[in-house]
């Protein structure tokens, strides 16, 4: 080989920079041709080792072969050009320097990207299975990449400036009050982003609902500085990580998970509508099923206590007596407790509330046995369609106030009407006029 360079160089002898300009162009080549073998060779069988492990399946074989392969490919080249520019003839020294020096940084750059492309994939596969939701790893990958892209800025900057890598470092201690401000959000973002892996605070898929973010729907991304939230108004909120752990936000994922979404609505009744039942309207009250239990319940434990008042002599304004807004109570309750769409399980109760100017509030509360918002919203219409419906029957009215719109007059009735017949006998005398009271 040392023979052909010299008989090359005495033919190029009589034109000095040709025989330079023959041995760049040559290292060129070489290097083209090392990118090519190593692309259709040596990257192809890493390629199809990858394939076999969970990380190169089917799914990963068009990341891990436009992304992370052919920036490998790219180190082999960068190598033999360092490598082979110091044999080039004629070159300054300070110029082979520079070269060779670019070219180490090419490589720990080229290195650093294909390690991140390789990170990335690793967390699409693991966002894939099933504890990923729980767990996330993101904001691990991406602190990891941070401190991989500073060190290798830091190298790179070692290289091209001549100095020791460690004398950067060391040097870069002065500076740390410095970079802790620059950091500082990234500090803070990495904490709470371990702090919400470890107790599971926030997942992916997760309902949140933090007014102070405008953030109302789900989680679909927990990175390392940002959790992107998809609001039921399909807009997206991008909401800091250190807020989750700062400030207070509502999560609804244990009522998804505990099988029961809270119904909390009142009727108010008018208040002028409550009044006691007399035995007959008792006794009408007994063609509903669902009262019969508390009927007679009522009726035994009524009884007794006002025979106990009689033998006192009591006056039978001391009676007890059944109100139709306490069977109307009644019968709500026992219509839950035998609904098909009510949780049984959970809290059920039927109150009353403090009277107020709306009324006396009857208030419903209880837990749907689907937690689907569609059909929640449909449980909770179809209970008070019902209710509303039904309350006429036990004399109630429900307190509405009256809009600001005129009356409607029906002059045409009122003259239709018949009126009344003239009577026998003298005109009555109009009733004298009555002097105003004195002071």
């Amino acid at each position: 080989m040392q023979v052909q360079f010299e008989r090359l160089r005495d033919v190029l002898a009589p034109y000095p920079l040709a025989y330079t300009a023959t041995v760049l162009v040559g290292l060129l080549a070489l290097a083209w041709l090392a990118n090519l073998l190593t692309k259709r060779v040596l990257l192809r069988g890493l390629r199809q080792l990858l394939l076999k492990t969970p990380l190169g399946g089917a799914q990963h074989d068009h990341e891990v072969r436009l992304q992370v392969i052919p920036r490998l490919a790219n180190v082999v080249p960068a190598l033999v050009i360092s490598a082979g520019i110091s044999i080039v003839p004629d070159l300054p020294p300070q110029l082979v320097t520079v070269v060779k020096a670019l070219c180490q940084v090419f490589v720990v750059v080229t290195i650093a990207l294909a390690v991140s492309r390789a990170l990335d994939a690793i967390n699409r596969h693991y966002e894939r299975r099933p504890e990923a939701q729980n767990k996330p790893i993101k904001g691990y990958f991406q602190v990891a990449k941070i401190v991989m892209f500073v060190l290798v800025a830091i190298s790179a900057v070692a290289t091209l400036i001549g100095a020791e890598f460690l004398h950067i470092v060391t040097g870069l201690g002065a500076m740390t009050a410095v970079l802790l401000l620059i950091f500082q959000d990234t500090i803070l973002s990495l904490v709470a982003s371990v702090q919400i892996s470890n107790d599971g605070r926030v997942r992916i898929g997760d309902w949140i609902e933090m007014p102070g973010q405008n953030a109302d729907g789900d989680v679909i991304d927990i990175a390392l500085h940002t959790v992107t939230v998809r609001n039921f108004d399909r807009t997206v909120t991008t909401v800091p990580t250190k807020k989750l752990v700062s400030d207070s936000f509502k999560n609804w994922r244990h009522m998804s998970e505990g099988g029961g979404r809270r119904i909390k609505r009142a009727l108010h009744i008018d208040q002028h509508s409550v009044r006691f039942l007399d035995r007959a309207e008792i006794a009408r009250f007994r063609r509903f099923a669902l009262l019969d239990d508390y009927l007679d319940r009522k009726a035994a434990e009524i009884q007794a206590w006002n025979d106990a008042l009689a033998e006192r002599g009591a006056e039978p304004v001391n009676h007890r007596r059944v109100t139709n807004l306490g069977t109307f109570r009644a019968y709500v309750e026992h219509y839950l407790r035998h609904h098909a769409g009510i949780n049984q399980d959970l809290t059920l109760l039927v109150r009353q509330l403090q009277p107020c100017e709306t009324g006396v509030p009857l208030e419903v509360y209880c837990f749907t046995a689907d937690t689907r918002w569609p059909v929640y919203e449909g449980i909770q219409s179809d209970i008070f369609d019902h209710l509303l419906a039904i309350l006429p029957e036990f004399d109630l009215r429900v307190f509405q106030a009256h809009s600001d719109a005129p009356v409607e007059v029906r002059l045409r009735q009122i003259e239709d009407a018949p009126s009344d017949p003239p009577q026998a006998g003298p005109p009555r005398a109009a009733p004298p006029l009555r002097a105003p009271d004195a002071g």
